[in-house]
């Protein structure tokens, strides 16, 4: 198999990203496994959604017939938009300080907004690597952002662990994704 991508530095980053995905959502399937599906279902759900999003970028990443850059995008697009409309919008996490769960709030709106505004348009020329960028700093913010409030004001459990690495993988996936459009030609997305 041959991968799409030349530079070494860029299929560095592409399978940094994949593999430490692969291992966050092998972590959190354990989770899952180890409290019981009664008490972690909705960790399922999301997870599903960043299992569908690694295969497409192992997909696209060894240039498969299977994917199109097109197909690419729209999909992981869908999977990244639902994560963040299930875990931030619609079920939120509760969170102690008020403050930092309305900043999440707001990012997350801004973030599904970001995400529909510029993976789904059909200009090629709309897109620029800054856009693609900010995409991801917003998904790194709202997760530090939720590190801090579970770091700082919530009581440290057994769960305190799983959450921290689940809180990583969607902008773990986000980099990867941004990473592989950032290299992206028209012709590609012809």
């Amino acid at each position: 198999m041959r991968s799409r991508f030349k530079k070494n530095a860029k299929v560095f980053d592409i399978v940094i990203t994949a593999v430490g995905g692969t291992l966050s959502v092998g972590v959190i399937l354990y989770a899952i496994f180890h409290f019981g599906l009664a008490e972690s279902w909705p960790e399922l759900i999301l997870n599903l959604f960043y299992i569908a999003c690694l295969v497409m970028i192992w997909l696209y990443f060894f240039n498969s017939p299977r994917i199109t850059t097109k197909q690419f995008n729209y999909w992981c697009s869908i999977s990244v938009g639902m994560t963040v409309l299930l875990r931030d919008i619609l079920f939120p996490p509760p969170m102690a300080n008020l403050a930092l769960r309305s900043v999440c709030f707001t990012l997350s709106v801004l973030l599904l907004c970001t995400l529909t505004y510029f993976y789904a348009r059909r200009e090629w020329k709309s897109y620029t690597k800054s856009n693609l960028w900010l995409i991801f700093g917003i998904d790194a913010l709202i997760a530090t952002l939720y590190q801090l409030d579970i770091v700082y004001f919530e009581a440290i459990d057994e769960y305190t662990n799983y959450m921290l690495t689940e809180i990583w993988i969607r902008p773990t996936i986000t980099y990867g994704l941004v990473a592989c459009f950032v290299t992206e030609t028209e012709e590609d997305y012809n």
